[in-house]
């Protein structure tokens, strides 16, 4: 590892130069990468690539851009052929190392992209890829490496985002699915125009795994549709992202995930037990991968994955570079209609005797309007009748700011103004507080 008293010195990871005690040059090898964690609360660092190539999860630098990343940022800059990077400011780790993993990942991609050539041929579905294991194994970096290499070279694959913890398309409480048409931004992210997305509300699959299922079958025949209807999309195949909840209920989660979507290609991530149960419990058809985790993936801690829930709500509203402006206004009670989808299980105990208790998972319920709604976030849904709500996606969200129980208003923030066309809003067990 290189640190600041190791200036002017060469290591077996790469070449760091001190030129002042705000700005560092890195030299990298090739096959090497730059590893950073953006945790102090004093700001930000910058990066900029002076020479050579390199790439962050799949999506090119551009020579001589300034790149910045805040607090709360962790990454790593690869690089195939060798690069100079220019790191200005203050983070609690920076370091270089050889990323041998990025060679399998790569080699993975150029499977893909050999099934994808022989689906365009043969006019057929091009491959699906279900990403599976614990957390904090790098499900969701490769499935940002994947799609953005199969965009570099011009495919438009699905990515389907199911962990309802740590979404990468939409806000924390849902599922999301978007045709990538070109690799995502390295500050920005994706291009969200136009994603797919449902209400779950809970987050984990755990608070519900009844209704978290159905929603996977849901997106899954979705994502068919899209693929009927759209022959370079159902060449490029789908990346499935999956959450860390391999256990038990979990897995059974994970498997339905496989059988709904019909997948070609199981990837574990780092978990050997995980790897041997599915050999055994997944079609022979499917081609069971098992890879490592990067060294450079860090645990992640109940604080940061906080955190990061918070600042993924914030971007929705006001924009990943504070460039938007959402709008407050009030709505009366009697013209919004707000459900929460599942209900608790009635003890046996209070069951007529020889009454088998009704499934309440995946009833819709009801919601009261009172002072306790107060900054939850809700979904509005594109449904016009309580019939359609559990099957229909989404059109955005509402933070409730304010419970006016005198004068039976609402106060809503929301990324649109007045009036509000929405009638049908689906409560979050997840809030948020502007601070």
């Amino acid at each position: 590892m290189a640190t600041a008293s190791d200036a002017n010195t060469s290591t077996n990871s790469g070449e760091l130069t001190e030129t002042s005690s705000n700005k560092k040059m890195y030299t990298l090898l090739p096959e090497y990468e730059l590893r950073f964690e953006v945790d102090k609360a004093a700001g930000s660092i910058t990066i900029e690539l002076v020479s050579g190539t390199a790439e962050f999860f799949g999506s090119e630098l551009v020579k001589k851009k300034i790149y910045k990343f805040s607090v709360g940022a962790k990454g790593a800059i690869f690089t195939y052929e060798g690069c100079e990077l220019c790191v200005c400011g203050e983070a609690n780790e920076v370091y270089t190392a050889n990323s041998p993993m990025m060679m399998m990942y790569a080699n993975l991609h150029a499977g893909l992209d050999q099934m994808r050539k022989k689906a365009e041929e043969s006019m057929n579905r091009g491959p699906r890829v279900l990403i599976v294991g614990p957390t904090d194994v790098g499900k969701s970096t490769l499935c940002k490496i994947l799609v953005n290499y199969a965009a570099r070279l011009g495919w438009t694959p699905i990515l389907v985002d199911l962990d309802v913890g740590q979404n990468e398309i939409s806000i924390p409480g849902t599922v999301g699915a978007l045709c990538i048409t070109r690799p995502a931004d390295i500050q920005n992210g994706y291009d969200l125009d136009n994603p797919l997305v449902f209400h779950f509300g809970h987050k984990a699959p755990s608070e519900n795994t009844s209704y978290y299922n159905s929603l996977v079958s849901v997106m899954a025949e979705a994502v068919n549709y899209r693929s009927e209807f759209n022959n370079h999309c159902n060449i490029s195949g789908v990346i499935i992202n999956t959450c860390g909840w391999v256990k038990g209920s979990g897995y059974d989660c994970l498997k339905h995930a496989a059988s709904a979507f019909e997948i070609e290609i199981l990837v574990v991530m780092d978990h050997e037990l995980l790897y041997t149960k599915f050999q055994k419990d997944i079609p022979d058809f499917v081609k069971i991968v098992m890879l490592p985790k990067s060294g450079g993936v860090v645990e992640r801690s109940q604080n940061f994955r906080t955190n990061k829930r918070y600042t993924k709500i914030k971007n929705y509203f006001y924009g990943v570079s504070g460039n938007l402006y959402p709008h407050t206004f009030e709505v009366r009670f009697q013209d919004v209609e707000i459900y929460k989808i599942g209900a608790p299980k009635l003890p046996d105990s209070m069951l007529p005797l020889g009454m088998i208790p009704e499934d309440n998972n995946m009833k819709l319920v009801p919601v009261t309007i009172s002072g306790s709604l107060e900054h939850h976030v809700l979904s509005t849904s594109y449904a016009i009748s309580k019939e359609e709500v559990i099957r229909t996606n989404v059109s955005g969200f509402v933070i409730i700011t304010k419970v006016d129980t005198e004068r039976q208003l609402l106060t809503l923030l929301s990324p649109g103004p007045r009036p509000f066309p929405w009638n049908i809003l689906l409560l979050m067990e997840i809030t948020f507080m502007e601070t």
